[in-house]
């Protein structure tokens, strides 16, 4: 689903925005309600959760993997844990070989990294984890999800949408108001780069993530044919032109799309047309099946944290409580 264009800031979303608000409020009751529930199960290992407060990618998953990098170092065995949207498989169950279609396309980036666990009941996915070798649970998204205690949590908030006209689902593309969400986090993380008005923090540490192509410079000066199922797929297609490819057409398709063969052959014929190499995402190369995958490059990304040691001392805490 693509997110309507008056979800985006600035300004208020206008007439559409307005009419929608009593749904807003709506949707905002219910969602203090169910998390009024209290703090959820507890594993008896520490979960740090990364989440955010609007719909649409704002670089969760890099930043959970940035996460795991940095408590391996540190000589921590962390899994992952995430509910698994677009797979089949309602779990608990561990990645290990499986395809997108059965346990979604975030969770295969998290198994490059570490362990991961796909269970759309956290508390059942936190129990497997913790009766497996793991110390610590990453979990990517559930915010939201009040069935588990939390020990740290992440908000995470993309530079160049912000909370977009700031009002709550569907009105705006907030999953709930901003003030309640900050008072459940103990850090806001701005990812990327954009002029978009952000909120105010509220007293929580801040700390800026920049996204960094890996093996970006084997774009330079190829032309490129872009296509991408992601929240914000022109955030993939500027860092393209950032590494210096020529970037000659573009394709948008659904968040967590699955591919068809079809679609597939048409990008390829639409880059041959361009006489350039299609590229997709890390995550949409993930969703497709690997008959399709032939002639298609990716672009890998990853953050660079400019405060790293206040992350550091952060995730550190989560052992010394």
């Amino acid at each position: 689903m693509k997110a309507p264009d008056f979800w985006a800031g600035p300004g208020d979303g206008g007439w559409p925005a307005r009419l929608l608000t009593p749904v807003s409020a709506l949707w905002t009751h219910a969602t203090r309600r169910r998390l009024a529930r209290g703090p959820g199960f507890d594993p008896g290992i520490p979960v740090i959760c990364v989440g955010n407060v609007t719909a649409g990618g704002t670089g969760k998953t890099p930043f959970a993997i940035e996460i795991a990098r940095r408590l391996i170092a540190a000589g921590h065995r962390p899994a992952f844990l995430s509910r698994g949207h677009g797979g089949s498989a309602a779990g608990p169950l561990r990645v290990d070989g499986q395809g997108a279609e059965v346990v979604g396309d975030e969770p295969l980036l998290l198994a490059r990294a570490a362990p991961a666990w796909i269970a759309r009941d956290r508390a059942a996915g936190a129990r497997a984890i913790a009766a497996s070798d793991a110390d610590v649970i990453v979990m990517d998204d559930g915010f939201q999800n009040p069935s588990l205690r939390k020990s740290l949590s992440f908000l995470v908030l993309d530079a160049g949408a912000g909370l977009g006209n700031g009002r709550v689902i569907p009105a705006g593309p907030l999953r709930e108001p901003w003030a309640d969400a900050r008072a459940r986090a103990d850090a806001v993380v701005i990812a990327g780069e954009g002029a978009a008005s952000l909120p105010d923090p509220g007293g929580l540490p801040v700390l800026h993530a920049a996204v960094r192509p890996l093996d970006g410079e084997r774009f330079a000066g190829r032309r490129v044919f872009a296509f991408a199922g992601i929240g914000r797929p022109a955030k993939f297609y500027r860092s393209l032109t950032e590494v210096g490819a020529a970037v000659m057409a573009t394709r948008d398709f659904a968040d967590h799309h699955a591919y068809t063969p079809d679609e597939i052959r048409d990008v390829l014929a639409a880059a041959a047309a361009q006489h350039a190499v299609p590229v997709t995402t890390a995550k949409d190369f993930a969703r497709l099946a690997p008959s399709l995958r032939p002639g298609i490059e990716v672009l890998e990304i990853a953050l660079d944290v400019a405060e790293s040691a206040r992350l550091d001392e952060l995730l550190a805490g989560v052992f010394r409580d």
